[in-house]
């Protein structure tokens, strides 16, 4: 079994440098280009975590464009309805630390952006975000600090965006039915009328709450 890597240097020394257009291509605020490919961006992973360490990926998704920048330093995430178990802005409010990976539907080319954030409630900012008649109730606000490009080799691996590697959703339960399976005594497990109504739970949220 091969040792672990505890430190920096050996790190560097298992590993070797990166190529300097790597490292110089990290920019402290948004140009041209992060600004439109956030424009065009429906969807991204926002990584909090809270003040003793413990992290958190939560995804972000709507029409592209959602994220407002406000100028070059400063992003706006609307902060959609959910489940209300709020752990991303329960992190912020502990851990202002945050990353971004802003994706596009095609690009295999990401965009990461790094910074500090807070929870806001600026009425002008949630009005700007409004969809149908409905304004979100709070948001993150992001001072940006770092911003670059990301190559494309993860989502070329993955084929992420291929149709030929798209996967049948039947061949794995409903999210309900897995959810009520996890949670559910072994001697108890849910039966079809559980599952069912989980099922119309879930589908009746997506249609009521989305914003």
């Amino acid at each position: 079994m091969s040792a672990a890597i505890n430190d920096e240097a050996s790190l560097r020394d298992h590993v070797g440098e990166p190529i300097e257009l790597a490292v110089v291509k990290a920019r402290p605020s948004l140009d041209k280009y992060s600004r439109e490919f956030i424009s065009r961006s429906p969807f991204l992973s926002l990584g909090t975590s809270d003040s003793a360490g413990k992290v958190d990926v939560s995804p972000r998704g709507d029409a592209p464009g959602f994220v407002l920048v406000i100028d070059d330093n400063t992003l706006f995430i609307p902060e959609r309805p959910g489940n209300r178990r709020v752990d991303s802005l329960s992190n912020i409010v502990s851990n202002p630390n945050v990353g971004l990976l802003f994706m596009i539907p095609g690009f295999e080319d990401t965009l990461r952006v790094n910074g500090r954030a807070e929870v806001v409630t600026d009425q002008t900012l949630l009005e700007q975000c409004a969809v149908n008649g409905k304004a979100p109730k709070t948001g993150i606000r992001v001072a940006v600090e770092e911003a670059y490009i990301h190559c494309a080799k993860a989502f070329k691996r993955s084929k992420l965006w291929d149709p030929a590697s798209l996967q049948d959703r039947s061949e794995m339960p409903s999210l309900a039915k897995m959810i009520l399976d996890q949670v559910s005594p072994k001697d108890a497990p849910p039966n079809d009328s559980d599952v069912a109504a989980g099922d119309d739970l879930v589908e009746g949220d997506y249609k009521d709450n989305l914003y």
